[in-house]
């Protein structure tokens, strides 16, 4: 009985602590979230890498992402996305193609860059997981580092090609910085933010797509 006893009060712990664990996480992506849509824009460029040792994957490229309400922009391994609000068009100049499609891209099975600054609103049970200091270079104080408090999220959807996700804040500024997606394959998909910024000014025809600059290249309208 007394080991049965010792037992439930170790239970009773976990789940206090894991309890407060997940709050204190939900609290800090929640102040991520208000943060972001307090923006009036964003524009953020990134490094993607891809790993898995067994299958000897090592990957990495670079790329940006402005986004303004609605309507973004994609940069990444020389190909261009624009979302304008109701089409999808993507510029693949080695093909000399542009795709036109009205589907909606945040309905993709992978993570999208504008899924990143919202994806784990809904959907994921979290918890507060390690916590990384780096040097921040940006200051003049040689020991000041930046904190990098990480989030552990594992989707609800037993269907979702994670196992679980590990989404990287500066808490200095509550801001995403990094991004571990571990696949059910092992495949570790990374994202992380080299630059953030916020409320530029911008080209009034970022978002548009001009037929014109593409006189030469195979038009697929998909609907």
């Amino acid at each position: 009985m007394k080991k049965f006893n010792i037992i439930i009060l170790m239970i009773f712990c976990f789940n206090i602590n894991f309890s407060q664990q997940s709050t204190e996480a939900k609290q800090l992506l929640n102040k991520v979230s208000e943060n972001i849509k307090s923006y009036k824009n964003v524009f953020i460029n990134y490094v993607y890498s891809l790993n898995n040792e067994e299958l000897d994957i090592d990957e990495e490229n670079s790329g940006s992402f402005v986004k303004e309400k609605e309507k973004w922009k994609l940069e990444f391994v020389g190909i261009t996305r624009i979302f304008d609000g109701e089409k999808l068009y993507t510029i693949s100049p080695d093909d000399e193609e542009v795709t036109i499609s009205s589907e909606n891209p945040e309905e993709e099975s992978t993570i999208t860059p504008n899924q990143l600054l919202y994806f784990y609103e809904d959907g994921y049970t979290m918890e507060l997981d390690r916590v990384e200091y780096l040097k921040n270079k940006s200051r003049t104080r040689s020991k000041y580092r930046k904190k990098i408090q990480y989030v552990k999220l594992v989707p609800k959807d037993s269907d979702s090609p994670y196992k679980y996700v590990h989404l990287g804040i500066d808490t200095e500024f509550n801001q995403i910085y990094r991004v571990f997606y571990t696949g059910k394959d092992d495949l570790v998909t990374t994202i992380t933010i080299v630059d953030f910024e916020f409320n530029v000014k911008l080209d009034d025809n970022i978002f548009i797509f001009n037929e014109n600059d593409y006189e030469d290249y195979y038009l697929n309208i998909i609907d």
